[in-house]
């Protein structure tokens, strides 16, 4: 994974907690979630899912 990715994540998170004040704890599940399941076996089914 690189950095910038690392640091795009970041800015998310941020502004996911401070401009729809969402829980920080949601942010993160919701990110870490979305990370783990893009590096995964159901990535080429999401992968077409989304297309």
């Amino acid at each position: 994974m690189q950095v910038l990715l690392w640091l795009a994540l970041i800015a998310v998170g941020y502004l996911g907690v401070k401009l729809i004040h969402l829980p920080w704890w949601l942010i993160a599940v919701l990110l870490l979630g979305g990370y783990l399941l893009a590096d995964s076996v159901l990535a080429p089914a999401i992968d077409t899912a989304v297309k």
